[in-house]
């Protein structure tokens, strides 16, 4: 009995970290989605319904072969709030 209520536990336990929630920036002011990107350093943030992505703070939050752009979120007061994400770094060896 003992176990299956520890098993329980740990199941709710679980399912409670499965279910947080991001941040959802069309609920969000401008200003207050850039701080938790700004607080976080990285951060998944939502932007619609069903769509997300991560967010970074500068370049050392990405991969060393992925540089930083610009991209623009959708928030409150704004529909194109600036924030940046990672990328990959395109090397042309032919221009």
């Amino acid at each position: 009995m003992k176990r299956t209520a520890l098993v329980l536990a740990f199941m709710a336990f679980a399912a409670g970290a499965y279910a947080q929630q991001r941040p959802f920036t069309p609920r969000l002011a401008c200003g207050q989605a850039q701080q938790i990107v700004a607080a976080n350093g990285a951060v998944v943030l939502g932007t619609g319904t069903y769509t997300y992505d991560r967010y970074v703070r500068d370049r050392s939050f990405c991969q060393h072969n992925e540089t930083t752009e610009v991209a623009f979120v959708p928030t409150r007061d704004t529909p194109q709030c600036p924030v940046y994400r990672c990328r990959d770094v395109e090397l042309d060896f032919f221009d």
